[in-house]
């Protein structure tokens, strides 16, 4: 599985202050800290504290970049924040993220497409977030047409059905699960698929508990990436032992030790 360290978030108040006062010693800390721990990737997002997304995203990638070559993503809501961005990156990058509103699609699958790049797609449109499994995939197999219709290799396609909290939203919590497995159903060669997991938990008391069991039944379900929290050792400790029981690692007493060492 794909392991994209969540941490590098305007949202969280040291990663905010930090962008605020330009000060890459928090945010280099942050990374090698995610990349010791495991992450694959390291996804960059501004959050509502900056003023000035395009500059301090460049920033941030710049600051990533000096300790780390790890695959970094590219996380913002605004078109022209990730069109500008993405100059600044020495290796290949993943955009997170489009929606299946066509206006979106026309600027970012060209773009991943010229900069050889991955792409998060979300299912979801102007309408809002679906309520259902089926809506969920009519969304992904309009964004997986139009992929195709642009010479865009779904292969590098990572389709988010959008993970819902589970105090508002348990009942569909069955759904986009199964939503996982159908993703990759709808074409051949298929789709990958993502999911942010921090959101499943959000308003809950044990979240660590709560992220990791639906980490676990989406890695059965055929979960090719998360977005999600490497320091939590718990969880990190359950993506692993799932891999194994997968058969996706091989065997040993000290798997876990053996599976850390891998990513070093």
């Amino acid at each position: 599985m794909l392991i994209i360290g969540e941490l590098l978030n305007g949202m969280y108040k040291e990663v905010g202050e930090a962008i605020v006062k330009k000060d890459k010693s928090v945010i280099q800390k942050i990374a090698k800290a995610q990349v010791d721990a495991g992450a694959d990737a390291l996804d960059l997002n501004c959050g509502p504290v900056s003023k000035d997304p395009i500059t301090d995203m460049q920033w941030l990638i710049d600051n990533v970049q000096s300790v780390t070559d790890k695959t970094i993503v590219i996380d913002s809501s605004k078109s022209k924040v990730i069109c500008e961005a993405i100059k600044k990156a020495k290796n290949k990058v993943i955009i997170n993220s489009t929606t299946a509103d066509k206006e979106k699609l026309e600027i970012l699958v060209p773009l991943a497409k010229e900069y050889n790049s991955g792409l998060i797609a979300l299912s979801i449109d102007k309408k809002g977030i679906p309520q259902n499994k089926e809506q969920r995939l009519e969304l992904a197999a309009n964004i997986i047409a139009f992929c195709m219709e642009n010479d865009f290799p779904v292969t590098e396609l990572y389709l988010d059905p959008v993970v819902m909290p589970v105090d508002v939203a348990q009942a569909q919590l069955k759904g986009i699960i199964e939503a996982v497995r159908e993703f990759k159903l709808l074409c051949d060669p298929s789709p990958k698929t993502i999911v942010g997991l921090s959101n499943i938990s959000q308003g809950a008391l044990d979240r660590s508990l709560v992220n990791r069991t639906f980490l676990v039944m989406a890695q059965e379900a055929g979960l090719d990436a998360a977005i999600l929290d490497p320091l939590d050792e718990k969880l990190m400790d359950a993506l692993i032992t799932a891999e194994l029981i997968l058969n996706q690692q091989i065997y040993c007493k000290a798997y876990l030790e053996a599976y850390r060492k891998s990513k070093k």
